[in-house]
């Protein structure tokens, strides 16, 4: 985390801390004046995750109404939060403030966060947030104010944390431990180093060897650099982010120093090593090593001995991601790794050996393995040294064969022998990461343990330890995995350790102060899920199982956690927004995270080849690589002998979970023997910007790290305490008396209490404490304020008392003095002409002064004292010269005697030397008997240790010695730089004249060059007139884009005017689309219900297949059965056999029987009967056989025939079922192949809408482009225009110093002829002249060469101006390419329109050939109508009726022909339409190809003034040439200067205004460009509502035409009714008049009754005419129901199918008139035709289903076919219900229409029998009567349908009126950015402006200021020249004289 600032050197002080702890009086002052009401204000949600202040307004029940600023805003009084009051603004410890709500909280951490105070307390913990910036507050300075402090003695701050650690540790003797957690970059690896810091500084500060303290901390910077690079990578939100946990144990002696430490890691991500997202990176070390600083490490170059290439791209391993970052210097970070490793005492091939494995993890990447042939064997038949698997083999120090056949085939254990297995390609490659991460995990643990080794000291006794715990903190992330679980459980067994811990302190303290209080375990509230994952069926339970079953799978683990934990409380279903396949969610105390389980058991299995591993144990040569497998098994390369001992199973490592539990548990052991101390880090923003605070994210990990669980821990009990002390210095101003009424605290306190009637359950009164409830001291705070305030007013009033009291003081002593000084005064006026007052006046000065003659004789006495004093000094002096001679006398004579001695002393000093050699020689041997005695005792403990720190402090002594190496180099830099500018102006002195010369030759060719360059100047004027003329062209074009932009305004109020009448219409509309969501909502359940009904015909599907397979059962139970049948016939054949074999047997015994009674002839007769009756039973056996084989025979053909019917039957079963099953599979294909169309059809849609999305974003996008290169163009060219302004301003600098020079140079010529005058000093004067000559040469070179560097710069500004002008050229390519294609594609769209133009024309013809064959068939119609007139001449009432129907077939005709002119009409209008679009775009293409002309006039300037530039500029360099050739007056070039100069700034005035023209010029071709693709849209736009109005009135005709024809059909059947009932009539006639002779007699009385008869008939025809009426309507209403729905859904079919039944319910109509028993069974009809109606209405409601889904598809594609589906959708769903509605209504009615006909039944039999008596006249009436019915059944069907045409024109106008809105408001906010962006660039050229007139403004005043500075610098030249020349003179007069 940065935060930390460096102590200065032993000369600079630290800086001082204090506003980075402390909070100043200003702050506190500040927040004191903040607005406050302790009822009113509250926090309030501000709707981004954070809270606002409000103040509430009013309350109304459970809502509240507050003011957010002067904004009111309501919220539910849950929402809202009580304020702390202003005195607790930026509280130390959040947990003492009164409202502990989670507003109050976040506030806090931000205020002080913004006021620069990082650590703030929340009552055990110490929150600290990243500051994103260093601060001083990690100093010795800061190390001083801690050390022996309390915590509530010094403000938050992590020293005082461990200070505080290790001061309990030595009172206490206990270990310590800081659990520091917090997301990636919330700095907590940073602040783990502060604490070891820290610690080290304290715990050798009081010591003697200070060199301890350097030590311990050196030794850990030398780690972190290795640690670092192994064990950091870069994350999405951190840079350098530590991928693994480490606990760092800091261990002391008894009294407090510090023995050692040492590192124990956690949890290391091994999958970064193989896999990376896009925005990370794998470690570091793995690009270190490719960087140009291992070139150096070793002779052949780290590289190459480490076998890798210098491209990232090469290794698949460690490129998935990001390659580099911008913040970390690969190069730089490879020498501190390689310089660490020489502190902490690497051997030179375990460094290497180290660094070649590493290598060789990132080379496995690159080995690909591929498919031997048609097999599943995996192969790698090129193994050489070239390729990664060869490199790899080589790294490890194996065989490349023999490891890759370990990877392709590796053995395996299959009883007592090895066999080899095939691996196929994918578990070769999963076995090769699966090496390379567990090789790179032994490496980093390794690196650790040789970390360890150096850290600690064996010779120091270790007593107590302080432990820092650096581990993740809980993680939600969008996918969360098998690391995420492991960290959050980590967390949660953390967070169960804070809590118990903390409320033990919390009700320890209840308890020791003797406070009411029921022990509660907190620690608890985490059991539930920490059980869940624990418990022996738990989560790890599970995952250890199933990584141990080998056919284990992610579905099945799944499966199994579901079974045994489903009906947990906190094992959640997934309910995932971020991640869809989640598998389940688990409730933590941080919030629900869902987990994906997908390759849990692989990542904790974790297998290695076991092949692999055995290969490297036996034959790699790296001993590192052996060293890191020693543990392993592996696999023996011979097999053992089995020596009859039972031996245990070999098997591979423990499971990542398995070691991952251990670990915790060893830790959470460690954690519970300590104290634990606890700081949360936590990250301020995601885009690491200091001082800016995100409310959501600083709330989510305060909810993660366990801020708020402490916060709400502590709510439960007394959250604030205060000692009696405080409290009665406090408060004692509520209740003075009731304190001071007893010595005992509890007895005051209550009765202060119970005095302010405060309630006690809101407080404790302990032994020393108070202790106060949340939110309770809020209510004393408020008492206490009152009387504060009225106390402070008081004391207000008597200060401003005093105040005033000495002001009116003084100002009354005032007034007496004037009167004193008036009083005077006139004493003076009246008094100074009196003459003794003048001579006072006179006289009184000379009073005091002093006596001259006295005073010289008092210098004489002075003088005489003076002048003895150096009398006697010369006498003295005169004295001691003698005494020298005398002295140099003696030293002479010694010198002899010295001389002549000297021989005799070398000897003595030879001698004396000698014994000093071996008295030296022999203390040196004994001191080093004495060192080597004492040491040997420690070497083997301090050698290496001792080694390192010295290389260390070597490194930092280094270090320093660099830095004062640099500083040495810049000291001579300067020095250098110093002398060359002396000798400069020493050259320059010298060679003046000669520039003086040269000066005065190179004026003439000046002045020819300044003709020249007036000619130049005439040409540049020229062209200066020429830019004026263009300027004058754009400003009438800019006049004229101001008059269009106030039509514009014109036309946005009109526009205005008709959207607010056009909003009225658009609510309609709004509330048409809320009905057809609703229907859309009802078909979506249709849709549901479809999906059922369909699940359910799969599932007869499936009993169809279940069935057969029964029958399928049956057929071989039956096969069964006849095989036991045939064996029952094989038993019966072999019966018959045996039968035959008997009877066989039998004839031969009665052959002997023969023989015998032959050869006994003289037998008896009885002998003889005996042989009768045996052969009679022979013949009976012999019938008994044949019956049996004949009964065998018929029960064999029996069983065989029951056998073929059976088989019969079930091979008909089968087929009819096969027939079923093929049925519903064609069925289903059928369904699918809808199912895939409408799923294609949805996805071309989509794909459409993406593809036009996409071309549109990629148009805008280059269009900005375009923008964007414009404006970076305009803004280069006014850099560069600035950089001219610059070098102008340096090029007067330049010539200014000339004019210097050649002043100076003229003042040394004055002096030399001043100094020529002089004889004496000649030479001198020569010598000085020389000196001065050659420093002004110097500076003139100097001068010389900074104008040669300013003429390269002007160059090179030259160059990058030409690179801006190609850009620029290349911008207006590529606009141009645009406009050619734009224009292309308008040519193509105007042909499009002619084409649509020739359809419609195509249309029209073929609507009037329509037209004629309908006048054709209305020509038919009336002949027709001729005949039928002709055929009923005879009959009056059936000529009126043809006449009817005539008149209405005219009518009709006329209304056809007015419908096709008005289509007509519409045709011509559409034309019209086009015709004005075409001249639309032709003056859009006209205006386009204006603007491109002026544009290409301006980009011609823009080239020509650009040219002029470049001219200029060449003129320049050629003038600053001649400048440095010398030869020019200074004066004319200076005049040159200045004019060309003025000429340069007219220049890019003139070219500034025509660069603002071409903007302009580029606005309007954008504008053209916008208004041509409005255009275009809108042609598109009529077409496409043309062709819809053509085709549905192509409809409508078709539609005419069938009614007409359904008509005369019609017609021509009442025709053949008519004449049916003429013949009826007629013989009822003859009945009549024969009968009428015999009906005379009774006429008069049955007159009568047939009056009664046809009175009660009227009624009852008029009941029924009234009930056909309202039956016509119903079927009038249901067939133009049926004739929309028809039009809607393009169904020619159908719509015949319903007018054939309409015809048919109207013949019906027609016959019940005639005949009522046939009324009755064509009422039955066409009940059953509605019902039939009904049903095929849901049919095609399921088909307008569709329809919808294919409209909310095309809605995508254009919001205004959206519109209009959405408007007619609702209109039909409306009038399908009015039809339902009408359809119950017709049901009803039947049923009254039944009950209505049985009574009219028999009142029409007695009509019938009155009728027959009555005569013809009845007859007459009736057809009478029914023609006049079925004329008003016509004029109703007419008004309907002239009622169904307006609400058709009525709804177009609407949908017109709607679009024209929308193009309305679309064109009103094109207009409303143009102008927006218009106004943007005119603020940004007059800020352009504004800056600029600012830079020359300072630039003038420096040029005025370096003016006065320069001539100030002259007069004091003047001044030193003149003063030198003074002394020089008194110089030479001195030496004469």
């Amino acid at each position: 985390m940065p935060g930390h600032v460096k102590a200065g050197g032993s000369k600079e002080a630290d800086p001082d801390p204090a506003e980075f702890l402390w909070i100043s009086d200003e702050m506190k002052r500040e927040d004191g004046l903040k607005p406050y009401d302790a009822k009113k204000s509250v926090w309030v949600p501000d709707g981004e995750g954070g809270y606002d202040e409000a103040m509430i307004d009013t309350v109304d029940g459970d809502k509240v109404t507050c003011k957010v600023g002067w904004e009111p805003k309501t919220f539910k009084s849950a929402q809202c939060m009580q304020v702390n009051p202003p005195k607790m603004e930026k509280f130390d410890d959040v947990s003492n403030m009164t409202y502990l709500n989670e507003a109050s909280v976040l506030w806090n951490l931000k205020a002080r966060y913004v006021a620069k105070l990082i650590y703030t307390y929340s009552g055990l913990f110490c929150v600290v947030i990243n500051p994103y910036k260093r601060y001083p507050i990690y100093t010795n300075r800061v190390v001083n104010i801690y050390i022996g402090k309390r915590r509530n003695e010094v403000p938050p701050h992590l020293f005082a944390i461990s200070d505080g650690a290790y001061q309990q540790m030595m009172a206490n003797s206990k270990d310590q431990s800081m659990l520091i957690t917090g997301e990636s970059g919330a700095g907590k690896t940073e602040n783990t180093k502060k604490v070891i810091t820290y610690l080290a500084m304290v715990a050798t500060g009081a010591g003697k060897k200070v060199e301890k303290k350097v030590s311990l901390e050196d030794q850990i910077v030398a780690t972190n650099p290795i640690l670092e690079s192994y064990g950091n990578a870069k994350t999405a939100r951190n840079d350098n982010s530590s991928r693994f946990g480490k606990f760092i144990r800091i261990h002391f002696t008894q009294s407090g120093k510090l023995a050692g430490c040492d590192i124990v890691s956690y949890l290391l991500e091994k999958s970064r090593i193989t896999e990376q997202q896009s925005v990370e990176r794998s470690y570091h070390i793995f690009y270190q090593l490719l960087q140009p600083y291992g070139d150096g490490i070793c002779p052949e170059g780290l590289r190459a001995k480490c076998f890798v290439s210098n491209d990232i791209y090469d290794y698949i391993y460690v490129s998935q991601g990001k390659t580099s970052v911008a913040s970390i210097d690969d190069n730089e970070e490879l020498e501190y790794t390689e310089d660490a490793f020489g502190v902490i005492g690497f051997e030179d091939w375990e460094k290497f050996d180290c660094y070649v494995l590493t290598a060789g993890v990132m080379t496995c990447g690159g080995v690909q393995y591929i498919q031997k042939g048609r097999d599943d064997q995996a192969e790698l038949p090129d193994i050489s040294i070239e390729t990664f698997a060869g490199k790899a083999a080589a790294a490890f120090g194996v065989d490349a064969a023999a490891m890759v056949k370990a990877f392709c085939k590796p053995r395996i254990k299959v009883g007592t022998e090895w066999v080899t297995k095939g691996q196929t390609v994918e578990q070769a490659t999963g076995a090769t990461g699966g090496i390379a991460r567990a090789i790179f995990d032994r490496v980093f643990k390794w690196l650790i343990e040789k970390c360890n080794d150096t850290l600690i000291d064996a010779s120091l006794k270790k007593a107590n330890f302080c432990a820092v715990l650096d581990i993740a903190g809980f993680e939600i992330f969008e996918y969360n995995g098998f690391e995420q679980i492991s960290i959050n459980f980590v967390n949660e067994k953390l967070q169960q350790f804070f809590n118990h811990h903390m409320f033990v302190v919390e009700q320890e303290e209840y308890v020791k102060e003797g406070i009411d209080w029921v022990m509660v375990d907190f620690g608890m509230d985490l059991a539930a899920a920490i059980i869940m994952f624990e418990k022996p069926m738990g989560i790890w339970a599970i995952l250890e199982e199933e990584s141990l079953f080998p056919k284990a799978t992610d579905k099945s683990f799944e499966e199994k956690l579901k079974a045994s934990l489903g009906k947990l409380p906190v094992f959640l279903k997934p309910a995932s927004k971020t991640d869809k396949n989640a598998h389940f969610g688990v409730s933590h105390y941080a919030g629900v995270v869902n987990y994906n389980v997908t390759s849990w058991l692989e990542k904790n299995k974790d297998p290695v080849n076991e092949t692999v591993v055995e290969l490297f144990k036996s034959t790699s040569k790296c001993q590192l690589l052996v060293h890191l497998w020693r543990e392993h098994p592996g696999q023996p390369t011979t097999a053992p002998k089995d020596d009859g001992k039972k031996k245990k199973k070999g098997g591979g490592g423990k499971t990542v979970s398995s070691v991952y539990l251990v670990s915790l548990a060893e830790l959470m052991t460690t954690l519970y023997s300590c104290e634990p101390h606890f700081v949360r880090c936590l990250v301020p923003n995601n885009h690491k910007k200091p001082g800016d605070v995100e409310p959501p994210l600083i709330m989510h990990q305060l909810t993660c790290n366990g801020v708020l669980e402490g916060i709400r821990i502590c709510m439960r009990g007394f959250p604030n305490r205060m000692p009696y002390a405080d409290f009665k210095m406090r408060y004692a101003c509520l209740g003075q008396a009731e304190i001071a009424s007893s010595s005992d605290n509890k007895t005051a306190v209550y009765a202060l209490m119970d005095k302010i009637a405060f309630d006690r359950e809101r407080y404790r009164l302990g032994h020393t404490l108070v202790f106060f409830r949340a939110g309770a001291l809020a209510g004393l705070e408020e008492g206490r304020d009152e009387l504060v305030i009225k106390w402070v007013r008081f004391i207000q009033g008597e200060v401003f008392k005093r105040v005033r009291s000495r002001v009116y003081e003084k100002k009354r002593d005032q007034r007496e003095l004037i009167k004193v000084a008036q009083r005077n005064f006139r004493k003076f006026l009246s008094m100074r002409d009196w003459g003794w007052f003048v001579i006072i006046q006179k006289t009184r000065p000379m009073i005091g002064q002093p006596n001259p003659e006295e005073e010289l004789r008092l210098l004489e006495e002075q003088a005489n004292n003076v002048w003895g004093k150096y009398d006697e000094q010369i006498q003295t002096k005169a004295k001691l010269l003698e005494d020298n001679v005398t002295i140099g006398d003696e030293k002479k004579a010694l010198l002899t005697q010295l001389e002549s001695e000297q021989g005799n002393l070398s000897v003595y000093h030879d001698k004396q030397a000698k014994a000093a050699s071996g008295i030296v020689d022999l203390e040196g041997q004994l001191s080093v008997a004495q060192e080597t005695l004492v040491q040997r005792e420690q070497s083997r403990q301090d050698a290496t240790g001792e080694k390192k720190l010295l290389e260390q402090e070597v490194v930092s002594v280094k270090k320093d010695i660099d830095d004062v190496d640099v500083s040495i180099q810049k000291i001579e830099q300067e020095k250098t730089n110093k002398d060359h500018t002396i000798r400069s102006l020493n050259d320059e002195i010298a060679n003046q004249d000669e520039v003086i010369n040269k000066l005065n030759k190179e004026k003439k060719h000046v002045s020819e060059n300044a003709a020249k360059s007036m000619e130049d100047l005439q040409v540049a004027e020229d062209k200066v007139n020429h830019l004026n003329q263009i300027k004058n062209k754009l400003e009438s074009t800019l006049d004229e884009l101001e008059g269009s932009y106030e039509k514009e305004k014109r036309s946005k109020a009109n526009i205005e005017k008709e959207r607010r009448k056009v909003e009225g219409d658009l609510k309609v509309m709004q509330e048409t689309v809320a009905d057809l969501e609703r229907t859309k909502k009802e078909l979506e359940g249709s849709i549901q219900r479809k999906e059922k009904d369909s699940s359910g015909l799969f599932g007869k599907l499936d009993d169809e297949q279940s069935l057969v397979a029964k029958v399928q059962k049956t057929i071989k139970e039956i096969q069964s059965r006849v095989e036991e049948m045939e064996e029952e016939l094989e038993a019966e054949r072999q019966g018959r056999a045996k039968a035959e074999r008997q009877r066989s047997d039998l004839s031969r015994e009665m052959e002997n029987l023969n023989e015998r009674l032959s050869e006994a002839s003289g037998a008896t007769s009885a002998q003889i009967e005996l042989n009768k009756k045996r052969e009679a039973e022979v013949t009976k056996i012999r019938r008994d056989l044949e019956e049996t084989q004949i009964q065998q025979e018929s029960t064999i053909v029996g069983l065989k025939k029951k056998q073929q019917d059976a088989n019969a039957e079930m091979q008909e079963q089968i087929e009819q079922l096969n027939k079923i099953k093929a049925k519903i599979e064609k069925d289903k294909t059928v369904i699918m192949h809808e199912i895939a169309d409408a799923r294609a059809a949805t996805d071309e849609v989509a794909r459409s809408k993406a593809s036009s999305e996409k071309s549109l974003r990629n148009l805008q996008t280059t269009l900005n482009e375009l923008g964007k290169k414009i404006e970076e163009a305009n803004l280069t060219l006014g850099d560069i225009e600035s950089g001219k302004r610059k070098l102008a301003a340096e090029n007067a600098d330049l010539l200014r110093q000339l004019q210097e020079l050649e002043n100076s140079a003229n003042m040394l010529a004055k002096l030399k002829l001043s100094l020529a005058d002089q004889l004496g000093e000649a030479r001198a004067v020569a010598d000085n002249e020389a000196k001065e000559r050659q420093s002004l040469l110097g500076k003139f070179r100097n001068a010389e060469h900074d104008v040669a560097g300013m003429k390269d710069h002007f160059d090179e500004e030259v160059s990058s101006k030409e690179n801006i002008g190609r850009q620029l050229s290349k911008a207006v390519c590529e606009a141009d390419l645009m406009r050619e294609r734009y224009e292309k594609e308008g040519v193509a769209k105007a042909e499009e329109l002619e084409m649509g133009k020739l359809k419609m024309q195509a249309r029209l013809s073929e609507a009037e050939s329509t037209a004629d064959q309908l006048q054709a068939k209305l020509a038919q119609v009336e002949k027709a109508k001729s005949k039928l007139s002709s055929e009923l001449e005879s009959m009056a009432g059936q000529l009126d009726q043809a006449q009817i129907l005539n008149s209405s077939m005219e009518k009709k005709a006329k209304q056809f022909d007015r419908i096709v002119g008005e289509w007509k009409g519409k045709v011509d209008s559409i034309g019209m339409d086009l015709d004005n679009a075409q001249k639309e775009t032709r003056n859009a293409s006209s205006e386009l190809f204006r603007v491109k002309s002026a544009y290409d006039e301006a980009v011609m300037q823009l080239d020509e003034v650009r040219r002029e530039n470049k001219t200029l500029s060449t003129e320049i360099k050629d003038i600053m040439d001649q400048i440095s050739e010398g030869g020019r007056s200074i004066h004319d070039i200076d005049k040159i200067c200045k004019r060309l100069e003025a000429e340069k700034m007219e220049l890019e005035a003139a070219l500034s205004e025509a660069e603002g023209a071409l903007e302009q010029e580029e606005n309007k071709v954008l504008r053209a460009q916008l208004e041509l693709t409005q255009l275009k849209q809108e042609i598109d736009r009529r077409m496409a509502e043309k062709d819809e109005e053509f085709a549905a009135t192509k409809k409508n005709m078709t539609k005419a035409i069938e009614s007409m024809q359904s008509a005369v059909e019609t017609e021509s059947k009442g025709k053949a009714e008519a004449l049916r009932m003429k013949k009826k009539l007629e013989s009822d006639v003859l009945d009549l008049d024969c009968n009428l002779e015999h009906a005379n007699a009774a006429n008069a009385e049955t007159q009568r009754t047939i009056k009664n008869y046809q009175l009660s008939l009227r009624e009852a025809q008029s009941k029924l005419e009234e009930q056909q009426r309202a039956k016509e309507i119903a079927h009038d209403e249901l067939i133009n129901a049926e004739r929309k729905s028809n039009s809607n859904q393009n169904a020619l079919e159908e719509s015949r199918t319903l007018l054939e039944q309409a015809d048919r319910s109207r013949r019906m109509v027609e016959q019940e008139l005639a005949d009522t028993n046939e009324t009755l069974s064509e009422q039955t009809c066409t009940n059953q035709a509605i019902q039939g109606s009904k049903q095929k209405l849901e049919s095609e409601m399921s088909t307008m289903e569709a329809d919808c889904d294919e409209m909310a598809s095309e809605a995508a594609l254009s919001e205004e076919k959206a519109q209009r589906a959405m408007i007619d959708a609702a209109r039909l769903a409306d009038e399908l219900r009015g039809e339902q509605d009408l359809a119950q209504c017709l049901e009803r009615e039947r049923k009254l229409l039944e009950a209505q006909v049985k009574d009219m039944q028999a009142r029409v039999d007695e009509a019938q029998t009155n009728a027959l008596k009555g005569g013809k006249k009845a007859m007459t009436r009736m057809d009478t009567r029914i023609r006049e019915l079925e004329s008003e059944m016509d004029a109703e069907n007419r008004r309907n349908a002239d009622s169904q045409k307006n609400l058709r024109k009525s709804e177009r106008k609407i949908k017109e009126l709607a679009y024209q809105q929308d193009e309305d408001r679309k064109n009103h906010e094109r207009m409303q950015a143009l102008i927006d962006q218009l106004q943007g660039k005119v603020k940004s050229y007059k800020k352009q402006i504004e800056e600029a007139e600012e830079i020359a403004a300072l630039n003038l005043a420096k040029y005025r200021k370096v003016a006065g500075a320069l001539g100030d610098a002259e007069a004091a030249a003047d001044a030193t020249e003149q003063a030198a020349a003074m002394r020089k003179a008194r110089a030479r007069s001195a030496s004469l004289v």
